[in-house]
């Protein structure tokens, strides 16, 4: 699974979503066809990754407050970023459809045993949330370089060329209580902390 991620020069103008191509999201075990849509976009500036998800929705569940509630326990987009590749050490990012934030940054020893740090913040990241067409919703995450670094302390900045492992998640709740589990790079298992299974995010700079 690979994902072209396109430089955007000036993320103060408007950004041009509907000319970016868009990713789509499968059943997280089996790869199937999702009972609803969920689109995502990302690009980059010289500061951020920028990533939308659209996501058609009939039924919301979202009552959390407050930032690094388990909002993972009600409906939820998710971006999982792995700069150096090696599945040991990644970030989490989350956001709910009532603006809540969750952020952590994961030390996994690749034997099902890991660490979730909630108390790392990326305290550039900013998000919003809003209504699309009718029965979807837009989520947006702006997650500035500046707070991924790397055992050093190196502010992870990609340039053209660079390839970050990547994955991205949704759950949502139905109207009989049922939760789906869908992501764009499948793990086989109700499981999204499977940095085997991420995919590739490539930063394109034309």
């Amino acid at each position: 699974m690979r994902y072209e991620c396109l430089y955007i020069a000036d993320e103060n103008a408007h950004i041009p979503w509907d000319e970016i191509t868009p990713g789509v999201l499968y059943d997280v075990v089996t790869g199937a066809k999702p009972r609803l849509e969920t689109r995502f976009r990302a690009c980059w500036t010289g500061d951020a990754l920028l990533v939308r998800f659209e996501c058609e929705d009939d039924h919301v569940v979202a009552t959390m407050e407050r930032r690094d509630d388990p909002i993972y326990e009600e409906d939820v987009v998710e971006v999982f970023l792995d700069p150096e590749g090696t599945g040991k050490v990644y970030y989490e990012f989350e956001l709910s459809p009532r603006g809540v934030e969750f952020d952590a940054l994961i030390h996994n020893n690749l034997d099902g045993h890991k660490k979730v740090d909630v108390a790392w913040d990326a305290k550039g990241l900013r998000t919003s949330v809003s209504d699309g067409a009718e029965g979807w919703k837009h989520y947006d995450l702006r997650i500035p370089f500046a707070d991924l670094t790397d055992e050093q302390e190196q502010v992870k900045v990609p340039q053209h060329g660079t390839e970050w492992n990547w994955n991205l998640y949704r759950i949502d709740d139905d109207t009989e209580g049922q939760r789906h589990y869908w992501a764009w790079s499948p793990t086989g298992a109700v499981n999204f902390h499977v940095p085997q299974r991420f995919g590739t995010l490539v930063f394109v700079k034309e």
